[in-house]
């Protein structure tokens, strides 16, 4: 009826007839959909929310901090100190600058190695493009532009001094004008500048172009004192407490000049931070880090002593009982550990066990750097020592932090508080080094950190563990590699274990080094080192016996008397103990199987650690089986070996030479320095080939003959002069900056 009635009035209305209030016709449902959010509306959301809880973590930025952050340790070893093994030597300062994380070692006066890099290499290497204020955010870095080492210089010194035209005087109309070019954010990622290659992106919301200059960077938002560059300030004066010191004024005619800025190593150091934690400007950078020294080369000559893995006779050659070449002579530049080439293969370094050449462990990697360009938080592979030269440019500022467990985990949880969010995708996130926070965050979090700052010819050396990172103040040159004394096993324990816990696979196997430091027990030199090698290799029989009998009871079948394995190479690390180490990762945690490994006969290749035979696949235990290299016997013998040598070194000790008031007094001096140094924006090299050049050298020569012929004007001046493959160019090492051009001409002449 009712539908019927419904047709009627719909007849009526259609026929024309009175208007009657019919029901609404009711609209289709549409079918309800799981909601999928878009990929980068999720992320963005995610990073809003990690943004949110810091800030109510980090409620108020007291930029102090920074200032007040003690500076670490600096040693001047004596030219007799310096002429013997470098290793001897951090041995006996190691029971202070281990506290610290970091320390830096001041070459004695004398000290002027070539450099060996080939400046007119027309190779590219490949750079990281790094977003300074991302930096908090831990995303990974992208490609940057390809260099060639020329290309990199040129625009590592245009960047800097675009920067540095904001410490201009306030008066002068250029500087303004210069000042609003750098605001303008270049939108076009692949501009280029004036010098033809890809200029940076900087951009800034903070600073306008209104404001008259920038005081201390952006100081003058947070009211900071600055640093002028004045006459009446001399480098043998020391600061006052009083932070009105740092307003230095200049006097001219009874009246007081508008003061000018330096770009001082604290004012950068501000700039950096604010960039970081507040993104006042969006910094990009190219930063040429882990660069092969097999394409542009090593800035060190090689040794023809066999020392370097690089050299053609590496520990080949009958003349490593010669005496130690004399300092300062040519000799000495290619043949002292002290050269990044040779430094992992001295006597006392566990690495020279290592006969295969592996990048960035025993094999330097170069780094060009620029102003800002950041290596961030990390500490080395396996927890090894690192030793960093600084061939030439500006100075780059260093972070550390003590290797102890309450620090190194101290910088592990501030990650996971400021980046919980991030790591719950990335656990292994500090490993991936792209990520920076403020010494200034990890200070209010109980993390104890120390600053230095690393000039030209300057050595920095972190401890096993340390957390460490830092940033360049401009365009320079640094290489860097490992190394490892004896007293790092416990720390080499420590890492072995994370690494089994992200399952990252190491550079080396730590069991198989241990072992071979055993068997090398004669080069053990402390009764303490014998001890904790003795604790570790107890460890490793204790581990292994006890999982080879729980399997065993299970029913793994035990297969060792029926096959006959090659046994473990324990002399020496070559090629082919590093192939035959791959072929035996276990397959869950990567771990070197070196003593023995669990197999299934569903798989050829699949082998297992002992900790993790259930992972491997599902079959029944009864088809797998244990493959053993080393017994129980060899592994008694080789502890007993090593107990035996900690009784002959009953009475060893090493003998400190630290001297703590003259730690403060160098302390102080650096201090005062990061206030008071003017950053220089030259590049390392001569940028175009037409500047007077000298021949070019791989050796000292020629460093020699400048430094027996240079003019009395250069040698009266501290400045340490270096040859530079094609060029030749001085490190400034005061706070005067003289051109670049003016002194390779200065140097050519008098050669």
């Amino acid at each position: 009826k009712v539908y019927l009635s419904l047709l009627a009035a719909m007849s009526l209305n259609n026929n024309g007839g009175d208007n009657m209030s019919a029901p609404p016709a009711k609209r289709i449902r549409i079918p309800t959909q799981n909601y999928a959010p878009d990929p980068e509306t999720a992320e963005e959301q995610r990073m809003l929310e990690q943004a949110l809880a810091n800030s109510r973590k980090d409620t108020v930025r007291d930029v102090e901090i920074l200032s007040n952050i003690p500076f670490g340790p600096t040693f001047y070893p004596t030219k007799e100190e310096f002429s013997g093994d470098p290793l001897i030597y951090l041995e006996k300062i190691r029971s202070v600058a281990e506290k610290y994380g970091i320390c830096k070692i001041v070459p004695p006066e004398g000290w002027n190695p070539p450099f060996a890099v080939d400046i007119d290499c027309p190779k590219k290497f490949q750079t990281k493009d790094q977003s300074i204020h991302r930096l908090q955010e831990g995303i990974s870095f992208g490609d940057g532009t390809e260099y060639t080492v020329r290309e990199y210089q040129k625009m590592a010194t245009a960047w800097s001094k675009k920067w540095k035209r904001r410490y201009s005087a306030p008066d002068t109309p250029s500087a303004a004008t210069e000042d609003n070019n750098v605001e303008k954010k270049e939108t076009d990622a692949g501009a280029i500048g004036e010098d033809g290659v890809p200029s940076t992106t900087v951009s800034s919301s903070a600073v306008t172009s209104t404001e008259p200059s920038i005081t201390s960077s952006l100081s003058v938002l947070n009211n900071e004192p600055s640093i002028t560059s004045s006459s009446a300030v001399q480098s043998s004066e020391l600061p006052k407490t009083d932070s009105a010191t740092n307003n230095y004024e200049m006097k001219s005619g009874g009246g007081i000049q508008k003061e000018t800025i330096i770009m001082s190593p604290e004012n950068l150091e501000r700039d950096y931070w604010d960039i970081v934690e507040t993104q006042s400007h969006e910094v990009d950078v190219d930063y040429g880090n882990d660069i092969d020294t097999s394409e542009v080369g090593s800035g060190f000559p090689i040794s023809q002593r066999g020392r370097s893995v690089n050299s053609p006779n590496f520990q080949k050659s009958d003349q490593d009982d010669l005496p130690e070449p004399e300092f300062g002579t040519e000799e000495y530049y290619r043949e002292t550990f002290w050269n990044l080439n040779n430094i992992p293969n001295s006597k006392n370094s566990v690495l020279r066990h290592l006969k295969v050449g592996i990048n960035g462990i025993n094999v330097p990697w170069l780094y060009f750097g620029c102003l800002f360009s950041t290596f961030c938080w990390h500490n080395e592979d396996n927890y090894m020592y690192s030793i960093n030269y600084h061939h030439r440019g500006a100075p780059k500022q260093w972070y550390g932090v003590p290797g102890t467990k309450q620090d190194a985990d101290g910088v592990e949880r501030v990650f996971k508080n400021y980046l919980s969010m991030k790591m719950r995708d990335v656990p292994d996130l500090l490993h991936h080094i792209t990520t920076s926070f403020s010494p200034r965050i990890l200070n209010q979090e109980g993390v104890r950190v120390c600053k230095l700052l690393q000039h030209s010819g300057e050595f920095i050396v972190t401890f096993p563990r340390a957390f460490h990172g830092g940033f360049s103040l401009g365009p320079n040159c640094g290489e860097a590699v490992n190394f490892a004394l004896h007293d790092w096993i416990p720390q080499a324990v420590d890492a072995n274990e994370r690494y089994r816990t992200f399952a990252r696979p190491s550079v080396f196997s730590h069991d198989r080094l241990v072992y071979t430091m055993a068997h090398w027990a004669k080069e053990l030199r402390t009764k303490e080192i014998c001890s904790a090698l003795a604790q570790e290799l107890r460890r490793l029989k204790n581990e292994e016996l006890l999982l080879r009998a729980k399997l065993i009871k299970a029913g793994v079948r035990d297969v060792s008397n029926d096959v006959t394995l090659p046994p473990n190479r324990l002399d020496r690390l070559d090629e082919e103990s590093a192939d035959y180490d791959d072929k035996r990762l276990c397959h869950s945690c990567k771990h070197i199987c070196f003593f023995s490994a669990v197999c299934c006969e569903c798989s050829e290749s699949k082998v297992s650690c002992l900790r993790h035979s259930h992972y491997m696949c599902r079959c029944s235990i009864k088809r797998k089986y244990l493959l053993i290299w080393t017994k129980e016997k060899e592994m008694n013998d080789t502890i007993a070996k090593v107990e035996r040598r900690g009784e002959e070194l009953a009475n060893s000790n090493v003998v400190s030479l630290v001297n703590d008031e003259l730690l403060e007094k160098y302390a102080t001096e650096d201090k005062y320095h990061h206030k008071t140094y003017d950053v220089s924006v030259d590049p390392i090299c001569a940028l175009e080939k037409e500047v007077p050049q000298l021949v070019s050298s791989a050796t000292s020569s020629i460093a020699s003959a400048r430094s027996s012929s240079a003019s009395p004007e250069l040698k009266q001046h501290p400045v340490q002069a270096t040859s530079l493959g094609n060029d030749t160019v001085t490190s400034q090492q005061s706070t005067s900056a003289e051109p670049l051009v003016e002194n390779v001409v200065k140097v050519d002449e008098s050669v």
